[in-house]
């Protein structure tokens, strides 16, 4: 079980003594969480603790993945060791960046980290103390120990050799319109890897905003793959981000193996690499 339903939360906290993240992205990410967050849930940024900028988005896409001693070291301050039970929301409903420090988190080797699904919506609607303001500061702890990322993940290259062989799949989870090349509202080029299909991301979550069951997933996401082993599979979006929503779901629907290309779409739209237009 990766994905928790809000209502489960409670437990893990008071028996397991889980950690709480609150994980956000954007530029007012910290003027969100200080508005309105789970008691006691500690700040992660999406922009600056899960992501290492550079100005050349052509190498390594938008949210380039950080250093792991630099993460390692993140996770320490948060009091996280690799005992620790850690439960993840966001105020996207886990599509953003809930997802990716689960992600992140499990490619560290961690085991027990869970996203709520519905994210703080769906704790503040199960009774959870909403607060604002900043809460007292973790016990830091040692430098989480791990030297790379674990979870598979591939770069551009790879990713256009996987696109022209049947034996594998490559799905954008971006929205159709920016997929097929409507309009393109954050990267320089509208389109989409040739060979590349469409699953968005938002599919995986009901008219609710809540994860669709562990079975729902696997029914769905079965069919998108065939025969197709799950370790032959590979996820992007724009930036590496919300990729990590559908492989959450390909996770808790038990096809895990999926890779991940953190590039994605903003590092392949600037390196001259081929475009298609509609589905």
């Amino acid at each position: 079980m990766e994905i928790i339903k809000a209502g489960d939360v409670r437990q893990l906290v008071e028996d397991q003594k889980a950690i709480i993240i609150d994980a956000r992205g954007g530029p007012d990410a910290w003027e969100r969480y200080r508005s309105a967050h789970v008691e006691n849930a500690l700040f992660v940024n999406l922009e600056t603790d899960l992501s290492e900028k550079s100005d050349n988005a052509a190498h390594g896409g938008r949210h380039p993945l950080p250093a792991p001693k630099i993460f390692g070291a993140f996770l320490g301050k948060l009091g996280i060791t690799p005992e620790a039970v850690v439960v993840v929301y966001d105020d996207k409903k886990g599509a953003n960046a809930a997802a990716r420090f689960w992600w992140m988190l499990k490619a560290a080797g961690h085991e027990k980290v869970f996203v709520v699904s519905g994210g703080i919506e769906a704790l503040q609607k199960e009774g959870f103390a909403i607060t604002k303001g900043t809460p007292e500061n973790p016990v830091a702890v040692h430098d989480y120990p791990f030297t790379d990322y674990q979870l598979p993940r591939v770069d551009a290259d790879e990713v256009a050799d996987a696109a022209e062989n049947q034996d594998f799949l490559v799905i954008d989870v971006r929205e159709n319109y920016r997929y097929v090349g409507e309009s393109e509202p954050i990267d320089l080029v509208a389109g989409h890897i040739p060979g590349a299909i469409n699953i968005p991301f938002a599919g995986n979550l009901d008219k609710d905003g809540n994860f669709l069951s562990s079975e729902e997933l696997a029914e769905k996401y079965k069919s998108a793959l065939g025969s197709r082993d799950p370790k032959h599979v590979i996820v992007h979006c724009g930036s590496g981000v919300t990729a990590c929503h559908t492989l959450l779901a390909l996770a808790d629907a038990g096809l895990e193996g999926a890779a991940l290309y953190v590039g994605s779409w903003s590092e392949w739209s600037r390196n001259d690499r081929p475009v298609a237009i509609g589905n």
